[in-house]
This record gives structure tokens, sequence and C-alpha cells, in this order.
């Protein structure tokens, strides 16, 4: 089957939280191609907005609209969180899940739950308890366990937070692999030599707004808010 194109558009989008606003008003418009990444100090509605995107959170007011209907949507999506969730599973249990609610048939789910281990470093650990791996190896399963599906579009939230530089490196290996076969990816961080790294656009985020938006090397060159300036000189913003 022949993949849409996934645009997304954010018009006067807000979001409350027991009266207090979180978001927006957000105007916004992602494409259907690039590893956007989402920038802002803490509280400034980075997570809110994934999460926005990800329809997983009701709207105060506005709409977000994608280029395919709502079911394409939600099932062309996958969002890895902060802190891995793992099911009270073995690891080959834990990579098998997402193709058993597709009703993948077993002897594929076989292959490619075979082909993932091998990919983030855990093929001998297939019958290890999720739960007991360590953080870097949880963060990697839960990563492996989103793109087993071959999502469209895959949103981040802080994925090397707390991981060491090793970790930092292997994830970020999977997600250029990602990245560069197809899949759309939108992510937040807090290391803004990943975001160097990593990014082709970058969103800029304060007190729920978006500040700035623009192609990477045009942000990281010459920010057009003393706000963003600040930030990436690592000044204290409020």
């Amino acid at each position: 089957m022949v993949k849409q194109p996934m645009s997304v558009t954010l018009q006067d989008v807000v979001l409350k939280r027991r009266g207090t606003r979180i978001l927006g008003p957000v105007n916004l418009k992602l494409e259907d191609k690039g590893f956007t990444i989402v920038l802002g100090p803490n509280g400034a509605g980075k997570t809110s907005l994934l999460k926005v995107l990800h329809g997983v959170e009701r709207l105060s007011g506005g709409s977000v609209r994608w280029s395919v209907t709502p079911v394409q949507a939600r099932e062309a999506q996958a969002y890895v969180f902060q802190k891995p969730i793992m099911l009270r599973r073995s690891v080959r249990q834990n990579l098998a899940f997402p193709l058993q609610l597709l009703k993948v048939r077993r002897s594929e789910i076989a292959l490619r739950v075979s082909d993932w281990a091998g990919r983030i470093g855990l093929a001998d650990a297939l019958d290890r308890p999720a739960t007991l791996l360590s953080g870097g190896e949880q963060q990697k399963l839960a990563l492996a366990r989103a793109l087993i599906r071959d999502p469209q579009v895959l949103f981040l939230d802080e994925p090397c937070a707390n991981l060491d530089g090793r970790s930092t490196r292997e994830i970020e290996t999977l997600l250029h692999t990602s990245f560069d076969a197809g899949t759309r990816i939108i992510m937040t961080t807090h290391d803004l030599g990943q975001a160097r790294r990593l990014a082709s656009d970058v969103i800029f985020l304060l007190n729920g707004t978006v500040r700035e938006q623009a192609d990477a090397p045009s942000f990281f060159a010459a920010q057009r808010s003393d706000e963003a300036r600040a930030f990436l000189n690592g000044d204290i913003i409020e």
C-alpha cells in the first residue's frame, strides 16, 4: 500500500487545564517530511504540543487537521514517552504486542521481532522480563516497539533524558535510520547538541506559544527573538 503524505495544520489551538492556559493560541503547519525538534524551557508546553498533535489531549479551542482522515492519522502514528512504559512481559512479547494488535501473521511477527531485537542489541535478551532491563535498554525497546509498526509519524518526548552517551548515540542512530527510511519525526529535547545533530527544522516554544519556527540552519545561525537567543546562550528566561 502506498502511504499518503501526512501534513498537519493547527489553527488557533488552545489547551487549558483547570482554567490555566497551558498552550496557545497556536497556529502551526508541519509538512509531511522532516525531523522537527521542539525546543523551549521547562513549562514551555513542549510535551503538551506533542500530545495535541497526537490527539490525546482534549482541546479547549481551535483545531488540529491532518491531511488524511482521523482514522488514517491515528493508525499511522506512534508515540514514545520520556519515561519508557514497559509491559510486564518479556522483551519478545513487548516487541510482538503492537503487531498482534494489527493482526499480523505469527510468522511475520517472529521475523520482525528478531530483526528489531538485533537492531537494538537485545537479540540475546528476548526472554528476559522487560522491566529488568537498564534504562537505556528500556528506552531502546520502547523505541523499537514504536518503530516495528513502521509508522509514518513518530512522536518522541525527551527520548534520551538521563541516558549515558553510549545509549544516546545508539538511539540517535536508530532515529537517523528511521528518518532516512521515510519516517516523519517530531521530538522534544533539552539537549542543544542533540538538536543540532538531528533537526531539519526547529520549533521554539515559550509560555505555550510558538515564538519561532524555522529550518534548523537558519534557526541556529540567527534567532529572530531575544528569548530564543537567550535560550541558546543558556540564560534563564521566563
